[in-house]
């Protein structure tokens, strides 16, 4: 690990004034992914600024009926909250289904977002990454790609997003809440939050250099059935070949996000629409611009298979 100065903010303003001030700041709150990175030398910040003392850890109701939620809120708090397992049980069920509960008892919601892709090639500094080393080459586009993305993906990266709480948020239409290094506000809405590769697989998100994120934001419950389920090699301690996130109303409709096979939580809405005409069509709407590898060929028909079985418990 290279050397790094430190310092602890006490306002959203003084922590986005440190980053800006500071070439080659990153805050810090649970540190679950970036120690790691920093320790492999892929996040080499020459300052880390903790943010956790921060008033972010609350989760508290809108004025609409939604529910905010504080970018520090712990992952086991969340997903243990009484609102969320009645109005976003979704939600709930994707963050349990992520990490160990060692590491949800660290991870915060905000960390959670802002999480770098598990590709091995990522985190072996031996090899081209595009999304570590801008213009290096991706090694997975020749390599082992059985886990890797079959939508969204470019000439550059084929890497898939790791979270399992953004695919809940995906189907839950959230929005994120930053502070800006110059004192104003933002709201992004989750399917602009984060960046399909392109040519710039290097840039994760939209944030722009300081932003710090505040909250999520849900909107009013929605009701229906809620599903997420996880399809991986093992039972725990594993990313997702293919999760999917449902939503199902009484009326037929539904939201489906998938995860594991793209770049960014994956929804299609115009597919949704596509649900009275079965679980195939469905999948074949989310997966129509598919591109896949001889390894991971398979994930189409994972898709359409575990989405069937979704929709099934979801209907009862």
């Amino acid at each position: 690990m290279k050397p790094f100065s430190y310092e602890r903010a006490r306002t959203p303003a003084e922590a986005v004034a440190a980053a800006v001030r500071v070439q080659g700041a990153r805050f810090i709150a649970g540190g679950t992914n970036l120690l790691d990175l920093m320790k492999l030398q892929i996040e080499t910040p020459t300052h880390l600024i903790d943010v956790n003392d921060l008033a972010l850890n609350r989760i508290e109701r809108t004025p609409d009926g939604g529910l905010r939620i504080g970018a520090l809120v712990r992952n086991t708090d969340l997903a243990a909250d009484p609102t969320v397992r009645r109005d976003y049980a979704v939600l709930a069920r994707a963050l349990l289904a992520g990490a160990s509960g060692q590491l949800r008892n660290q991870a915060t919601t905000a960390g959670n977002l802002l999480q770098r892709t598990r590709c091995p090639y990522f985190y072996d500094t031996n090899l081209p990454c595009n999304k570590r080393v801008p213009g290096s080459g991706c090694s997975a586009l020749g390599g082992f790609s059985r886990q890797h993305a079959i939508v969204g993906v470019s000439d550059a990266c084929i890497a898939t997003h790791p979270s399992d709480m953004a695919i809940a948020l995906r189907a839950l239409d959230a929005t994120v809440e930053t502070f800006r290094p110059n004192g104003a506000a933002r709201t992004i809405l989750i399917a602009d939050f984060h960046r399909l590769p392109g040519n710039t697989p290097h840039l994760d998100t939209v944030l722009e250099p300081g932003e710090l994120i505040t909250a999520v934001v849900l909107a009013p419950p929605v009701g229906g059935t809620h599903v997420y389920r996880k399809v991986r090699d093992r039972a725990s301690y594993a990313f997702a070949l293919v999760s999917i996130a449902a939503i199902v109303q009484r009326d037929g409709s539904s939201r489906v996000a998938l995860g594991g096979v793209a770049p960014k939580p994956w929804r299609v809405e115009a597919a949704e629409r596509e649900l009275p005409r079965g679980a195939a069509a469905v999948a074949a709407g989310l997966l129509a611009d598919a591109r896949t590898t001889h390894d991971n060929a398979f994930k189409v028909q994972l898709v359409q298979r575990t989405l069937a079985s979704v929709l099934a418990e979801a209907k009862g």
